[in-house]
């Protein structure tokens, strides 16, 4: 009896020749994904030899997308969601505002109808979550404030898709297409509150129930002390989740994912979810990157290269450059406005949603999907490369242009302490930076302790805050020497940087230590070669948060011991 394989068939060629071409890309000092993407491309069906499936192949990529979004829900909480939303909302709704309209135009120039300029544009908006994680992951910052607000960027964005696709079939109708339209407004305005209200449902759900219940299953599986199960419980939550939150309530696959990681975030044992579920993340997402390799036809680079350079302006330029205003307008630090543009310079896996579905619906035509997977395969493989220019651009714009420089510095009044802080409060008092997770707990212990201090913190809605609690705070990127100017460093006892984003503490070190020279340095690190060499280059005391952890369990076993009879040792 024969067998169907083509499932093994598939993943044995994914992820073989994804290995092979993985390990040349890195070779030739490129992202390892162009390899992924160019294993697609060759065992896709617009290349001659070898095709994989594509339908199973698109299937476990979704699988992957699911574990990936997971993933981040774990990382990312409620609360990061809530603190970025001051800059998320807008930013995400005028960018994908900004992108639409330029695909519009975009198309028109082709001669296409607005159905298919307004499914061309949707699409060119939203950015892959994916590769996103995957980039800030390399760099370490998914737990920085940047990294915060790119991935709450996004989320938003993915909400915003979330009510296209629901309300795009009931709009193909006038659009042009063959979808059965609506009849009148009121039609409209009752699928837009009915999106709103399964949208609004599931939230409420899942902050509500599964922020108690999902939890609380978890720690059942834990106490069984069996790893297999545990690993099964949180992959079946997170797949689990995903596929009903889709089905009951009519979100996305990864919305769903992501949601399931927030309210599994509640547990203790969060940490150890993420472990034990970053091989399989790791394994699907090189899945996910064939699969988009797979779906695109070479020949189009050759057919329409006016048409793909279009796309490309849109992507890396157009959409990019409207967030970098936006920030920049909101009054954020020149990095994050660099960095946020780097983070939308792509697009991904709900493009491709989109597409599938415009052509659905006879309103985007083949030529528009083909020029979308190119858009996407060129933006996905640059966007690393991108990344990497972030602090190399950010020195030459601020070396180059004096408007540049007077925007950094501009009159903001969050950037200065209030005239009403005291004398006694900024002498002798600790300097903190980063009002995370860490550096709330810090701040709680000196203020418990009476201690002064100043938080030096990127996050405006963060530093509104602490001063509506008569806390001094100033707004900035403390690697630019304003902020520690404005927290009295010169006066300071201590600068203690608690943000998780290694890559500026150099310069505020170099700032405090110029204007303060007696001053000691704390900085909290997650990598030992990082530390070594802060220690060597600063001379400060650079503590890495496993080490940490492990000395504090350490005392505590010590502890509990020395209060046990001698006997009994």
């Amino acid at each position: 009896m024969e067998h169907n394989i083509s499932l093994i068939t598939t993943i044995a060629a994914a992820l073989g020749l994804g290995l092979l071409l993985g390990m040349l890309a890195v070779r030739l000092r490129l992202p390892a994904l162009v390899g992924y993407l160019a294993a697609g491309v060759i065992i896709g069906p617009a290349t001659p030899g070898f095709v994989a499936d594509v339908a199973l192949a698109s299937q476990l990529a979704e699988i992957g997308v699911m574990l990936l979004m997971f993933g981040v829900g774990l990382h990312f909480s409620l609360d990061d969601l809530l603190e970025v939303k001051g800059i998320a909302l807008p930013g995400a709704v005028l960018q994908i505002t900004v992108a639409t309209l330029l695909g519009i135009g975009l198309s028109h120039l082709w001669g296409w109808g607005l159905g298919a300029g307004l499914v061309f544009g949707l699409a060119l908006s939203v950015a892959s979550t994916v590769v996103l994680l995957r980039a800030l992951e390399d760099r370490g910052q998914l737990d920085s404030f940047n990294g915060r607000i790119a991935v709450g960027w996004l989320v938003v964005e993915d909400l915003v898709t979330v009510l296209v696709l629901v309300l795009l079939p009931a709009l193909a109708g006038p659009l042009g297409g063959k979808g059965e339209g609506v009849d009148n407004g009121g039609s409209l305005w009752a699928t837009l509150g009915w999106t709103l209200l399964q949208v609004g449902a599931f939230v409420a759900f899942m902050l509500l129930v599964g922020r108690k219940l999902f939890p609380w299953f978890l720690w059942r599986v834990a106490k069984t002390g069996s790893r297999e199960l545990f690993t099964l419980a949180v992959i079946a939550a997170a797949v689990g989740i995903a596929y009903g939150s889709s089905h009951l309530f009519g979100v996305s696959f990864a919305l769903g994912a992501f949601f399931a990681g927030m309210v599994l975030r509640e547990s203790e044992l969060s940490h150890r979810a993420a472990e034990e579920t970053l091989p399989l993340r790791d394994a699907f997402s090189v899945l996910f990157f064939v699969s988009v390799g797979m779906l695109f036809d070479p020949r189009v680079l050759v057919e329409y290269p006016l048409q793909i350079l279009g796309v490309l302006a849109v992507i890396l330029v157009g959409k990019s450059l409207a967030a970098f205003i936006l920030v920049l307008a909101l009054r954020y630090p020149l990095n994050t406005a660099i960095t946020v543009s780097a983070s939308l310079a792509q697009i991904g896996e709900f493009s491709f949603i989109l597409a599938a579905l415009g052509m659905s619906l006879g309103l985007l035509p083949v030529l528009g999907q083909n020029l979308i997977l190119a858009g996407a395969i060129v933006s996905i493989a640059v966007n690393p490369l991108m990344f990497k220019m972030v602090e190399p651009i950010e020195r030459w714009v601020l070396r180059r242009s004096d408007l540049a420089r007077r925007m950094e510095r501009s009159p903001d009044p969050l950037a200065e302490l209030p005239a009403n802080v005291t004398h006694e409060r900024l002498t002798g008092q600790v300097v903190l930076v980063g009002y995370g997770r860490v550096g709330k707990t810090i701040a709680a212990e000196l203020a418990r302790q009476g201690i002064h201090y100043v938080v030096a913190e990127q996050n405006r809605e963060m530093v509104e805050e602490l001063r509506r609690r008569d806390q001094p705070a100033v707004a900035g990127n403390a690697a630019e020497p304003a902020v520690l100017i404005q927290a009295h460093i010169a006066r300071a006892s201590m600068l203690v940087i608690a943000t998780p984003d290694t890559f500026h503490v150099r310069a505020m070190i170099e700032t405090a230590r110029t204007l303060n020279p007696s001053i000691q340095v704390v900085v909290r690190t997650h990598n030992e070669e990082e530390a070594r060499l802060l220690r060597e280059e600063t001379g400060g005391t650079v503590l890495v948060g496993e080490h940490e952890l492990a000395r504090s369990m350490t005392r505590h076993v010590l502890d509990g011991l020395a209060q046990v009879p001698v006997a009994a040792h």
